[in-house]
């Protein structure tokens, strides 16, 4: 056996199988979300949290990210992580500035 075949690692085809029966099921709740006509923050809340969790189990086990060095998955992870935060922080700002200049600026009725 050659030493580049004996580093490469194989995993167990079960941990495949099983993650494929877990993302149909979350798929599968994921479309009762829409059968049961849920609406409004529960709806938008489950479809996000769903959709983290098939996009979290497809990064770490098809993708390979479960079996990488700690560091790689800091370095892969913390940048859209922090983009988040950014995000977060544009959008209280927006509303903070949008509410000020319909507060300050906002024409008063003609009489």
């Amino acid at each position: 056996m050659s030493d580049a075949t004996a580093a490469h690692q194989q995993h167990p085809i079960a941990i495949y199988v099983k993650v494929w029966i877990l993302l149909f099921v979350l798929s599968f709740f994921s479309y009762l979300v829409d059968f049961f006509h849920v609406h409004g923050l529960l709806r938008w809340s489950l479809i996000l949290i769903l959709m983290v969790l098939k996009a979290g189990f497809i990064v770490a086990v098809f993708m390979h990210m479960k079996w990488e060095r700690l560091a790689l998955i800091f370095a892969i992870t913390l940048p859209p992580l922090a983009i988040l935060v950014l995000v977060g922080m544009m959008s209280a700002e927006s509303h903070y500035v949008n509410h000020n200049r319909t507060e300050h600026f906002a024409v008063a009725p003609l009489k």
